[in-house]
């Protein structure tokens, strides 16, 4: 490798890494910005995992340099120092790079169990403090977020009070799909004629972007929300103002919100057939039957006979 190349190469990494640290403390990178436990368990978990990363990264690019510049065309050492047989016979070198990786992987393995039981979805935050149930419809291509407690359900839209655990039954009306909010926990898959859970909680108040994270189709680009994390005092005079004047969500107008749409704007309902959730998920596993399931009661039973919801 010639010297001019050498300045080319370490030129582009130059430039790459002073790039990167210029996005990274500008742009709004929301996994890195998390306003509650599970997304700052997450996030302490990228950055451990970079670090222990970086402990090879990092000297291999060092060395990539460093030998590149040794040993350029024409330099004293490409003639003289050369050794073809050069990894075989050095066994400290041998061992630091099949040893020190490793190491690191074993590590890797730790985290990577504890912390896939540590934030199991399914799993509640506090369980000495009580929690809000919110059901979670994916449609084409909106979201309906059903509250069976205030009887009340919403479009493209969930508020909830700050600080506390917010339990989500989701399923699916439509091609399946991801439910996430980056700023508050991993995703989860929302699929037809099945219950998935996903316990979250925010930290602080706010609005943070949700999104669909599966490819579901021609709307797929619009199917955002927003989650609103308020005070428990402004929280209650929402529920109380969306049960003002608004049209009831019953089995024949849900169909109507079930048709396709694009980039559906936030709307409400109130009074909400009690079954609705149920009856979504039931004509996927009964077609038909008109039973109606309750999505805690389906979830319990279905992990009591060994299958995952």
């Amino acid at each position: 490798m010639s010297r001019f190349s050498v300045f080319l190469l370490c030129a582009g990494v130059a430039l790459l890494v002073v790039a990167t640290v210029i996005y990274a403390q500008h742009a709004n990178i929301a996994i890195l910005d998390p306003a509650g436990p599970v997304a700052l368990a997450e996030r302490n978990i990228i950055f451990t995992t970079l670090l222990l990363c970086a402990l090879v990264v990092v000297p291999v690019f060092v060395m990539l340099f460093a030998f590149s510049w040794r040993y350029r065309e024409g330099g004293h050492a490409a003639l003289h120092e050369h050794h073809s047989e050069w990894d075989h016979y050095n066994w400290v070198a041998e061992v630091v790079w099949w040893v020190v990786p490793a190491i690191i992987i074993f590590i890797l393995g730790i985290i990577a169990w504890q912390s896939s039981h540590a934030l199991d979805p399914y799993k509640p935050l506090q369980a000495n403090t009580p929690s809000m149930t919110i059901d979670v419809v994916a449609l084409d291509w909106k979201w309906l977020f059903i509250y069976p407690e205030q009887g009340i359900a919403s479009v493209n839209l969930v508020e909830f009070p700050v600080g506390t655990p917010v339990h989500f039954y989701l399923t699916a009306d439509a091609p399946m799909n991801s439910f996430w909010i980056p700023q508050l926990g991993g995703q989860i898959m929302a699929m037809p004629g099945m219950t998935t859970q996903l316990n979250l909680m925010a930290s602080r108040t706010g609005d943070f972007n949700g999104f669909s994270g599966n490819i579901s189709g021609d709307g797929f680009s619009g199917m955002a929300f927003t989650a609103r994390a308020v005070p428990q005092t402004q929280f209650d005079q929402w529920v109380t103002a969306a049960k003002t004047g608004l049209a009831p969500l019953t089995e024949s107008s849900y169909a109507s919100l079930a048709q396709p749409t694009e980039y559906n704007p936030v709307s409400y309902y109130w009074p909400v057939s009690v079954d609705l959730f149920g009856s979504v998920e039931n004509k996927y596993m009964t077609p038909g039957s008109g039973m109606m399931m309750d999505p805690a009661s389906t979830a319990d039973g279905m992990q009591g006979m060994n299958m995952t919801p």
